[in-house]
């Protein structure tokens, strides 16, 4: 696993009160126990520790600039993106 995934992991795990061992790149988001609040906090978590903005879709048709961010590894891929595009 990569640095980005498993900084990522961390943090998933810290905002879901889980062990980070217990997430892996398939687990999927709705399946930690977080809320929309406890969503919206890991992501803004993941922008803050890595200095990037992950635009998400709020379910509207049409966002097709929003990242998928169903599962950890949707997660992790979208950071990795948008750390490419900064270097």
């Amino acid at each position: 696993m990569t640095d980005v995934g498993a900084r990522v992991i961390a943090i998933i795990a810290e905002k879901a009160v889980v062990d980070a061992r217990t997430i892996g790149p398939e687990t999927r988001m709705d399946h930690l126990g977080l809320d929309s609040l406890g969503m919206v906090e890991s992501i803004f978590a993941v922008e803050e520790a890595f200095a990037v903005s992950v635009p998400f879709s709020s379910g509207r048709p049409g966002q097709d600039d929003a990242f998928n961010l169903s599962s950890v590894g949707a997660i992790i891929t979208a950071v990795e993106t948008l750390l490419a595009d900064k270097a």
